[in-house]
């Protein structure tokens, strides 16, 4: 069938086709990374944000092709996972602008949307990188525009735009040298090239089906947030809804609601509203919140019994949230770590919130926005310990209406320092000032295995070898754990430094830790020890230098 003009029933079609693509395929993606290592992520985010992004739309029974894309855009931006999942959220967003007021579109109208969202997808990112998914979506939307001044048969061109972005998907490796060096393309770029396809697809009459996908694929507004197991609960029924009104305002409706109970989020558009509350009465807020048009996907949990299944079930301790006091902070403090023995020394040091998260589980916009807001402090901190987990702490503090601060920690040992610097009597300028010069001072080093075989920074690299990584970068490669952990730290130490601390993972025991232990002092007599427990997944060791 001949597609001239594209309506909201097909643009949505076309959406969770090509969420589906990306599903089947994210495996293959996250194989895309760069570091040999077993951390690859951007398959598993770009899918989880596509996939909010399909549930949104599917829940829409509008035919506009507007409120289609405006659902797109409202999916993905609080379902963002990772640096790839934000951009991609980007990329919607300001493809759904250009089709406002619109109730089907040509290829021309679709061509300068897909130019509309690679413009706020730049402005996005502060130092756009090409060789990313940024120039696969550049140039695939110039070659729309091209194709579409003389082409009406939606078919071809998006056939046109897919084969584009599959030319310049295999140039990244010449624009990027750390891809050429790794042998492979850019994989945010190889996500949206499957977007494309399952777009295609449907064009051509075949609708992408999910291959495997859990039943609950249903994103929600609550954080991965571990809380402490002898917290009382103040407000018992978590409840989730959708307004479906035409010209509500998100902020006076939440307004209304802020007595009604705590990690209060309403986000939203003038046609539709997502609301999250923790409240005693879910009734009261539903009534309020049926005065602005039809309610759906209402979701209401009893915290209190999923509280008490989990101190029945749990094997271990599950803390890292305070309990929220009525009375205002100063300062508080949102961080995001994985292993139980990390959420533990962040706890110690007084974080208010441990999101649950790192390489291969990035926290959405959802959970970090809902992290933020179950804090009741003048000024909130938010401390991503990962690259790929910044862009969705600023896109969540850009949505709060709080005083949020994102220190750009890039590793557990930069947000430890950053939470240590942080002084309760000073301003906030100043406690960003010295945050920020501190976790600079910070040497972070990693130890892990590899996935494959390659030569990587003039490394030979082995399937199984065990990897040193110094600040981001590759440096040693061997068949022993303790030999290469031991050259990593030759590596990072120097006359300067001071303090060393070691983290072991859960694959490793005290005595292993204690071995590399007796290694510093024996060598570096003049430097402090201290050896914590992580409990982290994949890293063996994680290693600061101060």
């Amino acid at each position: 069938m001949k597609y001239t003009t594209i309506d909201g029933q097909l643009l949505k079609e076309m959406i969770v086709s090509g969420a589906y693509e990306l599903e089947n395929n994210k495996e293959m993606v996250n194989a895309l990374n760069v570091f040999p290592v077993p951390d690859g992520d951007t398959g598993t985010n770009m899918s989880a944000t596509m996939m909010a992004a399909a549930n949104e739309v599917l829940n829409k029974k509008s035919t506009s092709i507007y409120d289609i894309a405006d659902a797109a855009a409202m999916g993905s931006l609080m379902g963002a996972r990772g640096n790839s999942g934000v951009i991609l959220s980007q990329l919607l967003r300001g493809l759904s602008k250009h089709l406002k007021g619109k109730e089907s579109i040509k290829t021309v109208d679709f061509a300068l949307a897909l130019k509309e969202g690679v413009n706020t997808a730049y402005r996005a990112v502060m130092k756009p990188t090409e060789g990313t998914i940024l120039t696969v979506a550049r140039e695939s939307a110039d070659k729309a525009i091209e194709v579409s001044k003389n082409e009406d048969n939606f078919e071809i061109f998006m056939r046109k735009i897919y084969e584009q972005a599959n030319t310049t998907l295999n140039k990244t490796p010449e624009m990027l040298p750390v891809l050429k060096q790794a042998g492979v393309v850019d994989a945010g770029g190889k996500g949206l090239l499957c977007i494309y396809q399952g777009m295609y697809k449907r064009l051509t009459g075949q609708m992408v089906e999910l291959n495997n996908y859990p039943s609950n694929t249903e994103t929600t507004m609550q954080p991965i947030i571990k809380n402490d197991l002898d917290t009382d609960i103040e407000f018992g029924y978590c409840t989730e809804f959708f307004i479906k009104t035409s010209n509500a305002n998100p902020d006076e409706f939440k307004n209304k609601i802020l007595n009604f109970g705590d990690s209060i989020v309403v986000v939203g558009t003038e046609s539709l509203i997502k609301v999250h509350i923790h409240t005693n009465e879910p009734g009261t807020v539903l009534n309020e919140a049926m005065k602005l048009g039809e309610l759906s996907k209402i979701k209401i949990d009893n915290m209190r019994e999923q509280h008490r299944n989990l101190q029945e079930e749990t094997e271990y301790p599950q803390i890292a949230k305070e309990e929220i006091s009525n009375e205002e902070k100063e300062y508080g403090i949102v961080t995001v770590a994985m292993g139980d023995g990390i959420t533990n020394i962040f706890k110690d040091l007084g974080v208010d919130v441990v999101i649950e998260g790192g390489q291969t589980m990035n926290p959405s916009t959802q959970d970090i926005l809902a992290a933020i807001n179950s804090i009741n402090s003048k000024n909130i901190y938010v401390l991503p310990n990962n690259g790929n987990i910044i862009m969705a702490a600023e896109q969540a503090k850009n949505i709060s209406d709080k005083n949020v601060v994102v220190i750009p920690t890039k590793s557990i040992p930069q947000g430890i320092t950053a939470v240590i610097t942080l002084n309760p009597d000073a301003s906030p300028e100043e406690n960003t000032k010295e945050m920020l010069k501190a976790i600079d001072n910070v040497k972070t080093g990693q130890v892990t295995y590899a996935v494959r075989s390659t030569t990587f920074n003039d490394v030979e690299i082995e399937e199984g070898n065990i990897l040193g990584i110094f600040n981001g970068k590759l440096v040693k490669a061997g068949e022993s754990l303790d030999n290469v952990t031991k050259e990593l730290l030759d590596e990072m130490i120097d006359e300067s430094s001071e303090l060393i601390t070691i983290i072991y993972g859960n694959d490793l025991n005290e005595e292993d830790a204690a071995e590399i232990e007796d290694y510093i002092c024996e060598k570096y007599p003049d430097c402090d020890v201290s050896i914590n427990y992580g409990g982290q997944p994949l890293y063996y060791y994680i290693i600061s230098v101060e």
